[in-house]
């Protein structure tokens, strides 16, 4: 296995200039940020986020995790994301997923919310030809193009890497299809395993190569030298933000407690294949700052 490579994500929408240059200053490979229309807490763009990320780093890669893909239409998604890549001198990093824990955002964008999978994976369809080729066109459910060119293309090539994220069988066969990479969120490290190998059978079916495909996972997580504390502010932030109890949940799908115990929980996550480590923010924005570096200093070292 190569290099693990880490990453976190944006705290929050104000900032994000100065928080990016710290993540890059303390040796974080990827910088994340995801997105909704509208959530129980106030939410980011991810797009217009990471272009300020962009604007204030060198070499992080910038990571939408994730894009809410069906709301958007798919040569829109397409424009954005290439000149997201453009902007950050081939940074881009495409990460996307079907969205639907809350629907009002779907009615709001005008998208029923039952159709999320299907125009996802056209949507991935038609993003891919269009950041390889040009005079596309393409008659499906939801997108028809004639002879439509995205310029400037992408700067990497052949694409920006495309991570699907998602819990459920739909993602992994979406991941095996369309993408580089698999990140999925609220997963133990057993989960993680049986996803992989899940993947690679169909991988197989479809006749792809897998063998550069990329394992990562997304963990909220909160650090404290005091485990109780960390623990405590992972439950309460993800249980204002998912507006549920996270009590019981966070044990199992988040990495919180001391430095000591949250490197070997991540160690399971080695073990069982992950190669792209996001590590977000499982505290209140006040300790992001704090947290972040507790991980740099003393969860990530281990793993370099």
């Amino acid at each position: 296995m190569g290099q693990i490579t880490f990453g976190t994500t944006l705290r929050g929408t104000s900032g994000i200039a100065e928080f990016a240059q710290n993540v890059e200053n303390l040796g974080f490979d990827v910088l994340g940020c995801g997105e909704h229309v509208m959530f129980h807490t106030p939410v980011a763009n991810t797009f217009i986020s990471l272009s300020v990320a962009a604007g204030a780093t060198q070499r992080l890669k910038l990571l939408s995790s994730i894009v809410l893909l069906p709301l958007y239409p798919a040569a829109l998604a397409a424009k954005m994301g290439a000149a997201l890549d453009v902007a950050s001198n081939g940074r881009y990093m495409f990460g996307v997923g079907i969205g639907g824990e809350f629907p009002k955002e779907f009615e709001a964008c005008g998208v029923p919310v039952n159709q999320r999978a299907a125009r996802t994976n056209e949507a991935l369809d038609v993003i891919t030809k269009l950041w390889t080729e040009e005079n596309v066109s393409y008659q499906g459910r939801f997108t028809t193009l004639n002879e439509v060119t995205i310029a400037p293309a992408p700067t990497q090539k052949p694409h920006p890497p495309i991570w699907v994220a998602g819990r459920q069988d739909g993602a992994m066969k979406r991941a095996a299809k369309y993408a580089n990479g698999w990140l999925p969120y609220m997963f133990t490290p057993e989960q993680l395993h049986a996803s992989l190998e899940t993947i690679h059978r169909y991988g197989d079916e479809l006749g792809r190569d897998m063998s550069t495909f990329t394992p990562g996972v997304f963990i909220f997580t909160s650090v404290h030298a005091n485990g109780d504390t960390g623990r405590q502010r992972c439950i309460e932030m993800l249980s204002r933000q998912y507006n549920q109890d996270f009590t019981k949940l966070v044990p199992r799908y988040a990495l919180a407690g001391t430095p000591e115990e949250c490197r070997k929980r991540l160690q399971e996550y080695v073990d069982a294949g992950a190669q792209m480590i996001i590590l977000a923010p499982g505290c209140a924005e006040e300790y992001a700052d704090d947290n972040i570096s507790l991980v740099a200093k003393e969860v990530i070292p281990e793993f370099r």
